[in-house]
């Protein structure tokens, strides 16, 4: 019988690290340290090193992440963030919530990250924020958009939940980790994510001392001495087992990226030249570490290979197959008329095929060939 395949293997990847995590949980439920415990601060400094940056604020998921960013910028209502309309709804959600003005824009055709053109025919003088989302796995263009955003005087918040561990190339050959480059980076520890914990959890990132006290107040109830509030804040953090487990898996995140690496690799050279099946771009200016792993597929056909690859119990997912400048929650709040055609085109062409540290050439066969069947009829 054929091995079932995993759109994301949390269960072979955890069974080769299970010694690891298995003793670092036990530590935590035996200490019963299990809020803001030693598990955290070790994480968080761990993390502080990998990504070279001053600050990391451990919150409770991604979403939150992208909140407590924008309450530490002291916005004002209809404030205009600049945001791309392919992705997921959170990096827009969190806008609506503080009654911000969301500015939804098209993407790149290639690398489906947020368009530089797109970022300067949007800047008003409401625009106090750019959030350039690193969709995929791979950097948006940073370079430029902080060129943009010092000349304006502007905000960037990074959505980092899809790109831990992707190295941004700035045109002088030097690097920095995606999520670090703009004020103030956000991730998601989501299971899937290419550094997932076993529930919930996010972070936020900073070099900025002032924004960093900021945002730890927002994320602890809006007090930097319990019981001393000085800003309306929320209650967000990252549980003691979560960053215990984190911590292990931290260790292991470059050799992850590298599995998906190959994987993609892998793909590529199987699809390779087909005339209906454009393969994931390497932008020059970033690594990629494939969360996903993205095809367009053309003539229509994208709907159709969903379907057959069901027919066969092969995942596969459609990220995103409605645009959030069409999602009814955001009709209301957009004050320009939206046609965005790249994105438009891309929510009925993308598929994404099951990525994760754990593929090999015997699984990846299987949803290859099923994939290229398909397209012979």
């Amino acid at each position: 019988m054929s091995e079932k395949i995993q759109m994301v293997d949390l269960s072979t990847q955890y069974k080769k690290i299970k010694s690891e995590i298995d003793i670092a949980v036990l530590q935590v439920i035996e200490s019963c340290a299990f809020i803001n415990g030693p598990s955290v601060q070790h994480f968080r400094t761990n993390l502080e090193q990998y990504l070279d940056v001053k600050h990391v604020i451990p919150c409770a998921n991604g979403t939150d992440a992208l909140q407590i960013a924008l309450m530490a910028l002291d916005l004002q209502p209809s404030d205009e963030v600049i945001v791309p309309s392919f992705t997921y709804v959170a990096t827009a959600e969190v806008i609506g919530l503080l009654r911000l003005t969301p500015v939804l824009v098209d993407v790149n055709l290639d690398d489906f990250n947020i368009s530089i053109n797109e970022i300067k025919e949007a800047i008003t003088d409401k625009t106090k924020v750019i959030v350039p989302v690193h969709l995929f796995g791979q950097c948006a263009q940073m370079e430029e958009i902080m060129s943009i955003a010092r000349s304006k005087g502007i905000y960037v918040v990074e959505d980092n939940a899809q790109a831990i561990g992707a190295d941004f190339i700035f045109k002088d050959g030097a690097r920095k980790k995606s999520g670090v480059i703009g004020h103030i980076g956000c991730t998601s520890f989501f299971p899937s994510k290419n550094l997932g914990c076993y529930g919930d959890g996010g972070a936020i990132f900073t070099d900025d001392d002032e924004l960093a006290g900021k945002l730890r107040m927002i994320a602890n109830h809006g007090q930097s001495k319990q019981y001393y509030h000085d800003v309306i804040g929320v209650n967000s953090r990252l549980d003691s087992i979560q960053a215990a487990i984190l911590d292990i898996k931290l260790k292991h995140l470059d050799q992850y990226n590298q599995s998906r690496q190959k994987a993609a690799d892998y793909y590529d050279s199987k699809f390779a030249n087909h005339s209906e099946i454009i393969t994931p771009v390497r932008a020059k200016h970033s690594t990629h570490v494939f969360h996903q792993y993205t095809l367009r597929i053309l003539n229509d056909k994208r709907d159709g290979l969903k379907a057959f690859l069901d027919l066969l119990s092969i995942p596969s997912g459609i990220y995103y197959p409605v645009p959030l400048n069409e999602q009814k929650a955001f009709t209301h709040m957009l004050n320009r008329a939206h046609h965005l055609p790249v994105t438009e085109t891309l929510c009925k062409e993308v598929i994404s095929l099951p990525m994760h540290s754990e593929l090999n050439p015997a699984i990846q066969d299987r949803i290859i060939n099923a994939v290229l069947e398909f397209l012979s009829k």
